[in-house]
């Protein structure tokens, strides 16, 4: 891990997430790519490419580089390479942009969630971001004075499709140096024997080198309530997931349990791209 890239539009939330982002880079050293992303409307994003001719633009884009002046004074970001950037993009698709060209490791990005109505038709641009990365994508909600990786919760269904987001979840922990609590939820729609549970995990297990993990199956009323609950009760730093990036209208009626965790866990929360 080399590269991490943190979307800010300089709130709170997104400070969150940068200083997570800047233990991490220490660490493992890591330099950031800081991301501010100005949304405009759709027939506008064309004009705006050559941002260089427009008072507006070039207005907006001092602006963003003060923030950034003002961000890099912070004494959690002292010895951080930081680079920045500034897009005229909507959200998922400029971070997708950045993602590729800068060939980032992990997006860290916060959030306070999305409720009700707006999460139904809309969701956050956090849950968008998550839907649609094929790079991993770490949600912090809170603040973290010292962002723990001792306990890493991986849920998952185990079958074949969620193999390679697991190799992922794996290299990431390893990199963290975190315990990995590989998790399997019953609920009473989607009943398996415990027996036929732990034969499911322990073949993904025999595919890839795990030297410190345990195995678990949860019995709970959701998939949803069943991860919360398990990773309340170990204490769990991380909740890692897969994600199918399911769109339109099969998103509508089916959703994703890993979109519904970043928006309801407390918990930072990571997912990986099937």
């Amino acid at each position: 891990m080399k590269k991490i890239l943190v979307p800010t539009d300089f709130s709170t939330q997104a400070e969150n997430a940068l200083k997570v982002a800047a233990q991490l880079a220490k660490k493992h050293h890591c330099e950031i790519y800081l991301l501010h992303i100005l949304e405009v409307p759709m027939h506008t994003i064309d004009a705006l490419s050559s941002y260089n001719e427009l008072p507006e633009a070039m207005f907006f884009m001092k602006l963003a580089h003060k923030q950034f002046e003002d961000l890099r004074e912070k004494d959690y970001l002292k010895d951080v390479v930081i680079h920045e950037h500034v897009e005229f993009h909507e959200i998922f698709k400029g971070i997708f942009q950045v993602c590729k060209k800068q060939q980032i490791d992990l997006i860290v990005m916060g959030s306070n969630g999305a409720s009700g109505l707006k999460e139904m038709l809309i969701g956050s641009n956090t849950e968008k971001v998550v839907r649609t990365s094929q790079t991993p994508v770490l949600v912090i909600k809170n603040e973290h004075r010292t962002f723990g990786t001792r306990h890493f919760v991986f849920a998952s269904d185990f079958k074949e499709e969620s193999l390679p987001p697991f190799e992922k979840a794996i290299q990431f922990a390893n990199i963290l140096g975190s315990k990995m609590h590989l998790l399997m939820v019953n609920t009473p729609n989607h009943f398996i024997t415990s027996g036929d549970a732990q034969s499911r995990i322990l073949n993904f297990t025999k595919k890839v080198k795990m030297p410190n993990y345990t195995i678990n199956i949860y019995n709970d009323v959701t998939i949803e309530t069943g991860i919360m609950n398990f990773s309340q009760s170990i204490d769990a730093d991380i909740i890692g997931m897969s994600t199918h990036g399911r769109q339109g209208i099969s998103h509508f009626f089916n959703g994703s349990i890993s979109e519904d965790l970043v928006n309801h866990a407390k918990r930072p929360v990571i997912t990986f791209k099937i």
